[in-house]
């Protein structure tokens, strides 16, 4: 058979198939982790994320993420809407398709509902940053925001810390009870819901924000945050001080090479201050995973995690997805030429 004329077929996975694969929290974190060893190893390429916004007065943009895993043998590229005011129509508010390549020829291999793999993978690059730079017997956790990835943050941080204290805070009360409610049966532990966002940071020994702001305000004070603890912004409205990078001992990021792109993300602005840069970065987290740069170094340190989203990570997920799909027989095969 002729180049020209040689079939190609893909294999699609949608929620449904998604779900059915029921993924353990140490699928989820194995997965997530080989590829930041392989970034790490500098095996991969990562282009920074691009984003579009089809219309200023729309309540959302699309986010545009693109790699490949020379280990795995993948190239990939995931789109994902992320529209803050889904919720008012009963959708969650990241919608995403993640496309898997041949990198040799270029044919596609797979097309993936990536929206819970999204939530996913980034509860697991959440937890992940924690073991490397949160205390180790680290008890308490505050966690701003409700949204579909606060659930897989929480789930796989507790999975590794097993904590004393939850506490989920988010704007509207009516998510923040749900949120906790799924956590609490899922966790089989009390969940503490707070009113306020001092008292779901203050004191804790692991803080996230994956708030859901329109645009960025300073809602997390720098004073609420101990010596020792680990802090883990990554919303996509800058929700923190320009002074909190500032108490500091460790700044981490996912890629240094997203820092820049775009101007969304937590620490934009301490980017464009010169807070954050080349030289005060201590390290990205695939360094780190692949035993190149040291994590915490002792109980004293106060660390930072700034993650945006790594395409490599829902490759390596997508990856491992698939193969668990082959083997329970699940997805349709397409025909695509």
């Amino acid at each position: 058979m002729s180049e020209s004329s040689a079939e190609i077929y893909l294999t699609y996975l949608n929620r449904p198939d998604v779900q059915a694969l029921a993924l353990t929290d140490a699928e989820i974190i194995a997965a997530v982790e080989q590829a930041l060893d392989a970034q790490g190893r500098q095996q991969t390429t990562i282009e920074p994320r691009v984003h579009l916004v089809p219309e200023k007065d729309y309540p959302g943009h699309f986010n545009v993420l693109r790699g490949y895993i020379r280990p795995l043998g993948l190239a990939g590229v995931k789109v994902v809407g992320d529209f803050y005011r889904n919720y008012e129509s009963g959708l969650p508010s990241e919608l995403a398709v993640l496309n898997l390549f041949n990198p040799k020829n270029g044919a596609p291999i797979a097309i993936i509902d990536a929206s819970d793999l999204t939530d996913m993978r980034t509860g697991a690059i959440t937890a992940i940053g924690a073991k490397h730079l949160a205390r180790k017997n680290s008890k308490v956790l505050g966690h701003i925001g409700a949204r579909g990835t606060s659930y897989w943050n929480v789930r796989l941080l507790d999975s590794i810390f097993d904590f004393d204290e939850i506490r989920v805070h988010s704007r509207r009360p009516e998510s923040r009870q749900s949120f906790a409610a799924r956590l609490e049966e899922d966790l089989g532990k009390k969940i503490a819901v707070t009113e306020d966002w001092e008292s779901c940071v203050r004191g804790a020994d692991i803080v996230v924000e994956a708030s859901r702001l329109e645009k960025p305000e300073p809602l997390l004070k720098t004073e609420w945050i101990k010596k020792g603890a680990c802090v883990i912004p990554y919303g996509t409205m800058s929700a923190v001080e320009l002074t909190l990078t500032d108490i500091m001992d460790k700044l981490v990021m996912d890629d240094w090479g997203q820092a820049g792109a775009g101007p969304f993300g937590a620490l934009r602005a301490h980017v464009d201050a010169g807070k954050l840069s080349a030289q005060t970065l201590h390290a990205e987290l695939g360094q780190i995973v692949a035993g190149f740069k040291p994590g915490r170094q002792s109980d004293q340190e106060t660390n930072l995690f700034w993650h945006r989203g790594l395409s490599l990570s829902d490759i390596a997920l997508g990856a491992f997805m698939l193969e668990k799909a082959a083997r329970l027989q699940l997805g349709q095969r397409l025909r695509f030429r």
